[in-house]
């Protein structure tokens, strides 16, 4: 009996599979505002995430009218990539900075001038932040959710049930699969620093 034991034992610790870093990811922000707005606003990012590095074009933000009484009328959306590689447990911590970021520099109604989602990109999907809980998000803490926004299946980025419009539309789609290029470029680079 005993024999059976420590052989149950020995199976069950080799099945265990050990805890591992993940790979790092590249950050990112999506922003909506209207015309005028100045990237100074959020120059503190680059900071922590580094230097912009890659920026999507400008388009309207036609899809809803919901930030329109705060932030005015003919909103741009348009997405950014940082150079900094990072790990993906800062997504609750750069929710709550851009957050900051908004409320600090408010418009003259005392509404914000810009909304800041940040997000970050891996070589299988896209993530973002939110405050907001429905049943597809998983709770990161200090009020922020995590969202599967897009997954990467067959060469590019896909939209899932609950993606938002705007990340359907083919500037955004194509924007992150340059940014994946990007990122899997940079992955290659740092890997084979390390081994040198």
């Amino acid at each position: 009996m005993g024999s059976v034991s420590i052989f149950a034992g020995s199976v069950l610790r080799s099945a265990m599979a050990g805890i591992k870093e993940p790979h790092k990811v590249l950050p990112f922000i999506g922003l909506i505002f209207a015309p005028g707005f100045s990237s100074e606003i959020v120059k503190e990012l680059n900071e922590r995430l580094g230097d912009v590095i890659l920026k999507s074009d400008e388009v309207p933000f036609t899809h809803t009218t919901y930030y329109s009484k705060e932030m005015g009328l003919d909103l741009l959306r348009q997405w950014w990539a940082f150079g900094n590689l990072v790990l993906p447990d800062i997504l609750a911590k750069l929710k709550l900075k851009t957050n900051e970021i908004e409320q600090r520099f408010l418009n003259d109604k005392g509404g914000r001038r810009v909304n800041i989602d940040p997000g970050l990109l891996s070589l299988s999907n896209l993530v973002l932040a939110s405050t907001k809980n429905y049943a597809h998000r998983i709770y990161l803490g200090q009020g922020i959710y995590a969202e599967v926004t897009l997954l990467y299946k067959e060469h590019h980025f896909v939209p899932l049930e609950w993606t938002y419009p705007d990340y359907r539309e083919d500037v955004a789609l194509d924007f992150f699969n340059r940014a994946r290029d990007v990122l899997r470029k940079r992955l290659v680079e740092e890997n084979r620093a390390l081994r040198e």
